[in-house]
């Protein structure tokens, strides 16, 4: 947590040209605290007492002392420390890098131009930002999984597509999850402590071939694609602010603050016209945010299925003749039956479709049975 600073102390700095307290009279002028805005970008919710309280739980995401509960305070010193250089977050970068979706909305809500205040450069955002190439935007639902309890409503995380990406490469892409940091065999205190938020969650940056590998493959867990209608601009605030909440961790929860709940928070500083985290007062379970997201007029533009392993080989099995179903029972109990004469016997296509089957099987069996 920062300690409060001192006006006359950040006027004195040279490179910007405005005072902390010319500033700070143009938020008063407008109470720019009480905007929507700025209550998604710090988390604020109402609270049981009156007033609100950010349901981020890392004192290094808040500027002021009070900022956890005080909406103007945090953003008095958010201002203030836009005139300094000061390292902040865990991160240790300057606020305006740190922090840079505040920034960016202050700046343009304001109207500062870059004679007022500089624009600082921020490598290692831009480094970051510029890797995803980001063309569009991806919400994913993975079903149940009923061998994790915080899994077993399912799971959501975003993708962020690059231009010029196919349906077959977009396996490459990067993903943002938010997830419990739960430590191995965590046995049956697993349960307790993520129903009553003992764990800390995180957002974090990860390749979307080894979440499909982990879900899909391994879990057999079928995936949902949504591919979200976003401007370039939605795009760009969305990834600010995730950025940002690399300096935040929250208390998870896992039937309310999970991973579908705070998803929907940054949907909704990509496009603050959705009120998506609204509709749960309670719970919040990733399948019924997704059947809100589908209702939202022009919301979602493509759906794209990706079967699970288990899936894939169910359908093609039920497809079998009663002939086939029966030597497919022979193949996998004894594959040497590939090699005898009553198999050749069977018509080409037949045999390929056969091995083809018995193959994704085997495969499918060696990932729980070496």
């Amino acid at each position: 947590m920062c300690a409060a600073i001192p006006i006359e102390a950040v006027a004195a700095n040279s490179f910007s040209s405005i005072s902390l307290d010319t500033l700070i009279k143009r938020v008063e002028a407008v109470h720019l605290w009480d905007e929507r805005y700025w209550a998604l970008l710090l988390h604020y919710q109402s609270s049981l007492a009156g007033g609100v309280e950010s349901e981020v739980d890392d004192l290094g995401f808040f500027l002021a002392p009070d900022g956890k509960t005080n909406p103007r305070a945090e953003m008095e010193a958010t201002l203030a420390y836009w005139l300094k250089e000061d390292l902040v977050g865990r991160s240790q970068q300057p606020a305006r890098c740190a922090f840079i979706a505040r920034y960016e909305w202050l700046r343009t809500t304001l109207q500062i131009s870059e004679d007022e205040v500089p624009r600082l450069p921020c490598e290692r955002f831009d480094r970051w930002f510029d890797e995803f190439q980001a063309e569009s935007v991806t919400l994913i639902f993975a079903s149940a999984f009923m061998n994790n309890p915080s899994s077993m409503f399912g799971h959501t995380f975003l993708r962020i597509d690059q231009a010029n990406q196919t349906p077959e490469t977009r396996i490459l892409a990067y993903t943002i999850n938010y997830a419990a940091d739960v430590p191995p065999d965590a046995g049956i205190e697993f349960a307790f402590k993520g129903i009553a938020g003992l764990y800390k969650g995180y957002f974090s940056t990860l390749p979307y071939y080894m979440k499909v590998k982990e879900y899909r493959d391994l879990e057999n867990r079928d995936i949902w694609e949504y591919r979200l209608n976003f401007s370039k601009a939605q795009i760009r605030r969305l990834l600010m602010h995730a950025w940002e909440l690399g300096n935040a961790s929250f208390d998870y929860f896992f039937f309310k603050e999970n991973c579908a709940y705070h998803i929907l928070g940054l949907l909704e500083i990509a496009d603050p016209h959705l009120h998506l985290k609204e509709e749960f007062l309670f719970w919040t379970i990733p399948a019924d945010t997704v059947r809100i997201l589908t209702s939202q007029p022009g919301l979602v533009a493509e759906v794209t299925y990706r079967p699970s392993r288990s899936t894939q080989f169910r359908r093609e099995y039920e497809q079998l003749s009663f002939l086939e179903s029966d030597w497919f029972d022979h193949i996998v109990h004894d594959p040497s039956q590939i090699t005898t004469s009553a198999f050749q016997t069977v018509p080409t296509l037949q045999q390929a479709r056969l091995l083809d089957l018995t193959s994704d099987y085997l495969r499918f069996k060696s990932v729980k049975d070496p």
